[in-house]
């Protein structure tokens, strides 16, 4: 089974992520970590991606998962997938993969971003981030607002054969 964990930066992605991944014993990456130099660059900037920067990026996030599943193993992966097409194109089995939406309100979002340190991804791109995001309809939706634990737990519950 894989679980990708999505939403917007400052949605709690990473974080209930790396919990979920090890409160199931699963591999745990972070689609950050996929990033090419240019596409890190440019969100230092301040200068939000297009879907041409994306492309490749989701390719290896693609293969990943891919490979994942090839070998039949259990993962979480934290994602923006923000538009359904990323998704559609990371959902490669639908009976093994579930899509986890970290739900909340700018405010929220924006107050957690604000405290980071060491992270590209700056502030001000959550407008665009929010701009972009196409929400999906076919998932385990969570309110973000929870504590992480309650979110996991949650999530937990909900992804079935678990």
């Amino acid at each position: 089974m894989i679980a990708i964990v999505m939403g917007v930066s400052g949605s709690g992605k990473t974080t209930v992520g790396k919990l979920l991944a090890q409160s199931l014993n699963w591999e745990f990456s972070d689609a950050d970590d996929f990033h090419p130099p240019a596409n890190i660059e440019k969100m230092s900037l301040g200068i939000p991606l297009e879907d041409a920067d994306r492309l490749p990026w989701l390719g290896q996030l693609q293969a990943t998962i891919d490979w994942w599943l090839l070998e039949n193993k259990n993962a979480v992966l934290a994602c923006s997938a923000l538009k359904t097409s990323y998704r559609e194109m990371l959902c490669r089995d639908p009976q093994r993969l579930k899509i986890v939406y970290l739900k909340g309100d700018f405010e929220l979002f924006a107050a957690r971003l604000k405290t980071r340190e060491n992270h590209y991804m700056k502030a001000d791109l959550l407008s665009s981030q929010l701009g972009t995001l196409e929400e999906p309809e076919d998932a385990i939706i969570i309110d973000a607002s929870q504590p992480v634990d309650v979110i996991v737990r949650q999530i937990i519950q909900r992804i079935p054969g678990l």
